[in-house]
């Protein structure tokens, strides 16, 4: 199993090269994060959007390299870079898609045209991965879905557990999170969170051990689990986090980097290839990760 973001690089560069569509990558830490990955030799990537802008970036910084990168010009037309990278995606040209400098709204968009798109019949989700000192850990949903209801939900575990499968762990330890361990039928969370570890228990969720309601700390701490007496596989073990709501999810997911400084990245699956909309605040860093994630994943869709 993967423990951490070091092996997970090394483990993308063993496996067959892929290619990442940047849609609008005319902003420094995108084509930062482009040369990163190709001199890593993670990914090769094409660059969508304002060519004279990202011809300057390249032969500013990386001259020698310059023709290893695909240029296509479509000025800051954010639309029209959206659109030709999930065209290039129809066309077998790449593999997977990540945002440059345009909004998640305008990449989706063209991602789930109804004619043009890469959309399935899937639910999409995000989903985060942030190295503990421990393990990497994932958590589902903090980008995508604002208030799922419990099909949502089974989409969050399975796209969550799909990343886990992808990075080694073929049994994950899902925790579906909310306020309390303890079942409140006024609280949605909580009865969600009992149904669906019944639902895995008689087999209709597969490939992972879920449990819920937990709260945070016995979630993910042994001793919090013991003191409050959670006897399960999953308390104070967890793999997955499931938060019961997007608000939950993003304020968490941005904690983990500006208060914890971990090292994160994350993916949108239930598309017909991964989607990579790290936020345009993310470092260079950031995206590259993201990019490994996303490649990675992409072997098991």
């Amino acid at each position: 199993m993967i423990r951490d973001f070091n092996e997970m690089m090394t483990r993308v560069k063993h496996n067959a090269s892929k290619t990442v569509v940047i849609a609008a990558a005319h902003s420094a830490s995108a084509l930062e994060a482009a040369v990163m990955a190709y001199d890593l030799n993670l990914a090769r990537c094409i660059l969508v959007g304002d060519a004279s802008f990202i011809n300057e970036y390249l032969h500013k910084n990386v001259p020698k390299s310059v023709s290893e990168y695909e240029v296509i010009d479509c000025g800051d037309d954010l639309a029209a870079a959206a659109i030709t990278s999930v065209q290039l995606v129809q066309e077998g040209r790449a593999d997977l898609i990540m945002k440059g400098v345009c909004d998640s709204g305008t990449l989706l968009k063209a991602v789930l045209d109804k004619h043009k798109g890469l959309r399935t019949n899937k639910i999409m989700s995000d989903v985060l991965a942030y190295e503990t000192p421990e393990k990497i850990m994932l958590m589902g949903d903090g980008g995508f879905i604002p208030l799922p209801d419990i099909n949502a939900k089974l989409s969050i575990i399975a796209n969550c557990v799909q990343v886990a499968h992808a990075l080694g762990n073929k049994m994950p330890k899902v925790a579906l999170l909310t306020h309390s361990e303890m079942i409140n039928l006024k609280n949605q969370s909580t009865v969600d969170a009992a149904i669906l570890t019944k639902m895995n228990e008689r087999g209709q969720i597969k490939g992972c051990i879920v449990e819920g309601p937990l709260a945070f700390d016995n979630a993910v701490s042994p001793e919090a689990a013991r003191i409050k007496g959670i006897k399960s596989v999953v308390g104070g073990a967890a793999d997955i986090l499931i938060v019961p709501n997007i608000e939950a999810g993003n304020i968490f997911g941005k904690s983990l980097t500006y208060y914890c400084k971990y090292r994160v990245a994350h993916v949108v699956l239930g598309a017909k290839v991964p989607i990579l909309i790290a936020s345009r605040a993310d470092s260079a860093e950031t995206k590259m990760l993201t990019m490994a994630l996303g490649i990675i994943t992409c072997n098991v869709c």
